[in-house]
């Protein structure tokens, strides 16, 4: 049986007509006034709403083993709550550290979201180190269908690569044509001041910040665009959170070294002070790049709007009171991370597009199609159009309401956004045209999701360079 949408504004990143969507066999088959539609068609009424296109979040942590402890979250606990805000599609960082088999960790990553997750999801893969059997065990990755590495230029002799690696990963990338994402710090600068600060007895959350402060963060931005540069890979930064860093990205951009760059819910919205605040409670908001002053928020919205931060992720990554209590010692024994996947399209709606004057196609823009061009999803994602898979989010703008952990459906017992007021939420999500999400609550099918198996796309083996 097909599915209408009728009545909506239909929202995408460079049009906003009004008009009806008809659905059938997973995909958008028609679009228009007045659609002739088969009798016992099931029709959702969307007069007085926005229809974008399924929100894609290009960073998250679901599995993750990660300083001697387990991110919360489950596939289906995950994918639920990402529908509930409006997030059809996920990209996952696969990432076994550096003593773990790259073959058997992405296996693992694969079996844990097979036939668990409720919306669709790909990978990227963590290369972690760079040795003998790398190279092979990479192409057979990517000849698998996960087009786009990631590395860590942080997290030293765990996820973090050397110079050395670094280089070898981008002149297999260029080669393949596969976009490599980067987390920018300097390693070797934050093990020193981290050092520096506990042997001062500087120990609580407050010092994470000043451990890995905004010149680091910058350092390793320009640093991954020079290896770039030099190899004529394509990169990605991934949560960059401070207008140095942007600066260097920026710079980078204007020399034309193909680099793309994403922010994440949490430095537009919350700022160091956070973190600062007593005990557990500042435990809570530490992650890596750290939230920021309060100046760079200003820099990263303008950045957005103008399309210098090309895309906005989460870096959803959720440890709950217990787990952040592991650093209660030493902050650099904190997990990192803060969950994100549930409330990054209502917060980015709300104080972006609502409160802050964010263009609403930039918004979709940022949130679901750019994301898709550079990972190798568009069209089938990212857009609404005839032929796309029938990924829809119908939204409602009337709605107000408050997020807090005791209506969150993240498997966490917090939420770093408690009492954050939105104006807006999906009122009908739809994967594939099966109705998964009906006024904030997952009425579907649990184990809907697929695998997005993707083509390398970027240099001399891809497509043009996506934009």
């Amino acid at each position: 049986m097909g599915l209408l949408i009728k009545g909506g504004e239909v929202i995408t990143a460079d049009a906003r007509p009004r008009c009806d969507i008809y659905i059938e066999n997973e995909t958008v088959t028609s679009i228009g006034q007045a659609l002739d539609v088969p009798p016992g068609t099931e029709t959702i009424d969307a007069t007085g709403k926005l229809v974008f296109p399924g929100f894609i979040d290009p960073h998250v942590h679901i599995h993750l083993p990660f300083m001697a402890t387990f991110a919360k979250d489950t596939h289906a606990t995950a994918s639920k709550a990402a529908l509930i805000g409006g997030t059809t599609t996920f990209i996952e960082m696969c990432c076994p550290s550096r003593y773990d088999d790259a073959i058997e960790g992405y296996q693992t990553w694969k079996q844990k979201a097979e036939g668990n997750s409720a919306c669709d999801y790909a990978f990227h893969m963590a290369v972690t180190r760079y040795d003998a059997a790398t190279e092979a065990q990479l192409r057979a990755i990517v000849k698998d269908g996960t087009a786009s590495f990631k590395v860590f230029l942080a997290y030293k002799d765990f996820f973090g690569v050397t110079d050395e690696e670094l280089l070898s990963t981008l002149k297999l990338a260029a080669e393949l044509g596969v976009i490599t994402t980067a987390h920018c710090e300097n390693a070797v600068l934050v093990s020193q001041q981290q050092r520096k600060l506990l042997a001062e007895g500087k120990t609580g959350p407050e010092w994470h910040e000043p451990s890995r402060p905004e010149m680091v963060e910058a350092e390793g931005t320009g640093r991954f665009a020079a290896f770039l540069e030099q190899t004529g890979a394509t990169g990605y930064v991934v949560h960059l959170s401070c207008e140095p860093a942007l600066r260097a990205a920026v710079d980078a951009k204007l020399r034309g070294v193909k680099l793309h760059v994403e922010s994440v819910l949490p430095h537009f919205l919350l700022d160091k002070t956070y973190a600062e605040r007593d005990g557990v409670e500042g435990m809570k908001y530490v992650m890596s790049p750290p939230l920021r002053a309060p100046r760079n928020q200003c820099a990263l919205w303008a950045a957005l709007d103008a399309g210098l931060i090309d895309t906005v992720g989460t870096d959803h990554c959720p440890f709950d009171t217990a787990q952040k209590l592991m650093g209660a010692e030493a902050f650099t024994q904190i997990p990192n991370g803060i969950p994100g996947i549930e409330d990054r399209v209502n917060l980015m709606y709300t104080y972006g597009v609502k409160l802050g004057g964010l263009n609403i196609h930039r918004f979709v823009d940022a949130l679901s199609t750019r994301p898709s061009k550079l990972f190798g999803l568009f069209p089938r994602k990212g857009t609404i159009a005839v032929g796309a898979d029938a990924d829809l989010v119908v939204y409602d703008t009337e709605y107000r309401g408050k997020i807090a952990a005791s209506t969150q459906h993240t498997n966490n017992d917090y939420n770093g956004f408690e009492g954050f007021a939105i104006e807006g939420r999906p009122s009908v999500v739809t994967v594939r045209g099966k109705v998964q999400v009906r006024d904030g609550q997952f009425v579907g099918e649990p184990g809907r999701g697929r695998m997005l198996r993707r083509e390398p796309m970027h240099g001399p083996q891809g497509a043009a360079h996506a934009g």
